[in-house]
């Protein structure tokens, strides 16, 4: 790889980048592929570059209607964990975080992973039950999780306010310590440059405005590029899913919600670990150039567009100053939404469609950014095998005709 003294960034980054090698090609679509994968976020992104590295599929590409992680990867608030309560969910989000961990070697790309620890907070005593019932669980399934009393979470979360004075007193809280926070850009620039490095074609400004069929199966795709025909189509798109289904005739149990976040102007550190509440319904974590990102349950409506309603902001600053009032006198810098699409029981679909060679990865809800690097691995074996890995078989599209729901709401962390 090429070295830059400091001297050499400087200058280059004073002449617009002008000698700065790409990190990845921009190739022209070819006319056919083994697999094209719809979406150029972190969890298409990453399902290319298993597809290349587990299975030695390189005839790919990568299409992204605009440009390379500018939908939900680049509009979330970078949390990553595995403390949900089903075993189906642990599993396959502690294999995710697992991933996490080694994910900066394996591409040979900084992520930013800092498992700085996370900490659920609960208010009552409904709240505190399900709590011990969370950590019991994922400590049954070999994921480290412990009880916080209120004078322990106050070592170690000074700033928050835990007085019975106030609205929702903090009666403890569930902390995982290997949860925390990841770069989101990184995550999907990283992916990017290694599957761009085995092959794959990422075409950007390229959206699909039709899904081909012949003879009952899938036979590529229609672009703003032109026609691409491929083997096999996978859908990536977070909360347009739906849309891009029914392009093939298809009509997905998910609905698509606006969910917000914001963060404040920078200021020294203060906050060093990843706090949540789902009754005051606020998240917020300190960021390495020292803004706080703030996220809070998604608005109630149905919308493709990517911003939300003041009254949810409204809410979730209320929430925040109540658990940090050192927080009230910080000016909020900016404002974005992603677009997430939800299923009926908060949990994910990764598998077939009874499109032959049509495949969806879809219906994230709130979780799509931790499980990026473990979505991506299982989706990618689901298209090369033409069948799930077992830890995805559960998320089929079949159980929502079998009845068999993974209900992971409350373990979403903030209301669906």
């Amino acid at each position: 790889m090429k070295r830059y003294s400091i001297f050499s960034l400087a200058r280059n980054a004073l002449g617009h980048h002008a000698n700065w090698q790409a990190a990845w090609r921009s190739p022209e679509p070819a006319a056919e592929y083994d697999v094209v994968i719809v979406g150029g976020g972190g969890h298409g992104l990453a399902t290319a570059y298993y597809l290349a590295k587990e299975h030695g599929v390189t005839n790919v590409a990568v299409l992204e209607k605009g440009w390379l992680g500018g939908g939900n990867t680049g509009r979330n608030t970078t949390v990553v964990r595995s403390n949900y309560l089903w075993d189906e969910s642990s599993a396959f989000y502690d294999f995710s975080l697992r991933l996490y961990e080694g994910l900066s070697k394996d591409l040979n790309y900084n992520v930013m992973l800092s498992q700085r620890g996370l900490v659920m907070l609960f208010h009552t005593h409904h709240e505190e039950m399900m709590a011990q019932r969370l950590a019991e669980a994922m400590r049954l399934g070999g994921i480290d999780s412990e009880i916080l009393s209120v004078s322990e979470l106050k070592k170690l979360v000074p700033i928050l306010d835990t007085g019975r004075d106030i609205r929702y007193p903090v009666r403890g809280a569930v902390l995982q310590r290997r949860g925390g926070t990841a770069r989101h850009d990184a995550v999907a620039w990283g992916f990017a440059r290694a599957a761009d490095d085995r092959g794959v074609d990422i075409v950007q400004n390229c959206a699909v405005t039709g899904i081909l069929r012949e003879g009952g199966r899938v036979a590529g795709v229609e672009t703003t590029r032109g026609t691409i025909r491929a083997k096999k189509v996978g859908i990536a798109v977070a909360g347009h899913s739906g849309v891009l289904a029914g392009m093939a005739g298809l009509r997905l149990p998910i609905e698509s919600y606006p969910l917000q976040a914001l963060v404040s102007e920078p200021v020294k550190p203060v906050l060093d670990v990843v706090i949540n509440s789902g009754t005051v319904h606020v998240y917020v974590s300190q960021s390495d150039k020292g803004e706080l990102v703030i996220g809070a349950a998604r608005d109630s409506y149905n919308s493709y567009a990517q911003r939300g309603s003041f009254p949810i902001i409204e809410d979730q600053m209320a929430a925040l100053v109540k658990l940090f009032p050192i927080f009230s006198r910080l000016k909020m810098m900016r404002q974005w939404a992603g677009i997430v699409d939800v299923a009926a029981d908060a949990s994910p679909i990764i598998g077939k469609t009874p499109v032959e060679g049509l495949y969806l990865n879809g219906g994230w809800g709130t979780g799509g950014f931790k499980a990026t690097p473990g979505s991506g691995w299982c989706f990618a074996w689901t298209i090369a095998k033409d069948e799930p890995h077992d830890l995805n078989a559960a998320y089929t599209l079949d159980r929502f005709s079998s009845g068999a729901l993974i209900d992971e709401h409350a373990a979403s962390g903030v209301g669906h």
